[in-house]
């Protein structure tokens, strides 16, 4: 059932500004995007006001989910500073959409900081960050394919794919149903391969462009982790968006990372990115669980010569230089790219080949250094 704006602003006709006057006529509304059954749109307001729009913000999102019809509602708060104006006074950043500190407030981050606004995800004992510096590096065929050997290790496993801009795991999957909502008004992930799968691209149309500001992004990332019925997971493996920016910082002030999986390939201009990723997670104190050196080199399958096509060892020499583990080499192969542009990944298709066993490898390892988070769940 497809939802009409006007039906959207019908909706939001009884929300109120701070100030009393109706939110539709308070000029602070970006342009509204209706996909289906499926609603976006931001809030604009002054940075020295978001903590009294916090309100409205919530409000408004819970009107646009009552309109019979809309299975999904996401609205952010975009804070801005006008030419000239001072920041606000406070030292602890506006929550823009992130949930506020609970009873499962990480022990080890004060209240004053950003990182206490990070909550557990009740059922799963261990969220990582599978990211790259830059894009083009394979690191969503990575992370589904380090998702299937950690199912094959014996885990409880869920995939969130949130990179926004360029959500690839439909097509990594094949998945083109809808999530559905249970009675808690929460999203379904959809089960496949044995895994619990969310994401982004589940909810807008493959040509969509994304073009969404930072404060949406922020937004986005955290109701699909707060609004997911996930079940009991031993590890949530999340696809990040390449690069060090709102998504990768939203990520770790919202739930206590065990820890970020850093993808390169071996050229320069690759592990250069690689590093600013690496750095950006050692900031916000989330512990790196290695490098992986994707598309490392590649064998002919004909004659069995072998081309370092982008150089070789790089990212196994950089992750030695900065003192964290060097996880393993994935070469470029064709069966890699080919199972996923078909939607049936290598680790699934071909269980018992040589890249599977690569995959699980790399799995292995990681879970070896989570062992005592999912001991503890």
């Amino acid at each position: 059932m497809s939802v009409t704006r006007q039906e959207v602003l019908d909706g939001l006709s009884k929300v109120r500004s701070p100030r009393g006057t109706g939110l539709i006529d308070s000029k602070v509304l970006s342009e509204i995007a209706v996909n289906g059954d499926k609603v976006f749109f931001s809030i604009n307001v002054e940075a020295s006001e978001v903590r009294a729009w916090e309100t409205v913000r919530a409000q408004a999102e819970a009107a646009v989910r009552a309109i019979p019809g809309v299975a999904v509602a996401m609205v952010a708060l975009t804070a801005e500073r006008k030419p000239g104006a001072a920041a606000p006074s406070s030292p602890q950043r506006p929550a823009q959409g992130i949930p506020p500190a609970s009873a499962h407030r990480h022990p080890h981050n004060p209240a004053g900081s950003p990182m206490s606004r990070q909550a557990e995800i009740p059922g799963v004992a261990a969220v990582i960050a599978v990211a790259s510096g830059k894009g083009g590096v394979g690191k969503s065929t990575t992370a589904l394919n380090l998702a299937l050997g950690l199912r094959d290790l014996g885990l409880r496993v869920g995939l969130l794919d949130a990179d926004i801009y360029g959500p690839s795991v439909p097509r990594l999957t094949g998945i083109r149903e809808k999530p559905q909502l249970n009675d808690a008004k929460k999203m379904v992930p959809i089960e496949r391969f044995g895994l619990a799968i969310m994401s982004i691209g589940f909810l807008v149309d493959e040509d969509t462009a994304m073009i969404w500001r930072g404060p949406m992004v922020m937004s986005a990332i955290t109701q699909m982790l707060r609004d997911v019925a996930w079940g009991t997971l031993d590890v949530l493996v999340v696809d990040m968006p390449p690069g060090t920016g709102d998504a990768q910082l939203t990520l770790a002030q919202s739930v206590p990372l065990k820890g970020a999986v850093i993808v390169s390939t071996p050229q320069d201009l690759s592990l250069i990115d690689a590093r600013r990723g690496l750095a950006m997670f050692k900031k916000v104190n989330v512990p790196v669980l290695g490098i992986v050196e994707n598309m490392s080199f590649f064998q002919c399958p004909h004659c069995g010569t072998r081309s370092d096509i982008f150089g070789h060892g790089g990212a196994r020499h950089e992750a030695e230089r900065l003192g964290v583990p060097f996880l393993g080499e994935i070469p470029l192969h064709m069966s890699i790219r080919e199972t996923s542009d078909s939607g049936n990944p290598v680790v699934e298709s071909e269980p018992a080949g040589p890249h599977a066993a690569i995959y699980r490898a790399i799995g292995e390892r990681i879970r070896e250094r989570l062992q005592d988070a999912i001991a503890a769940a």
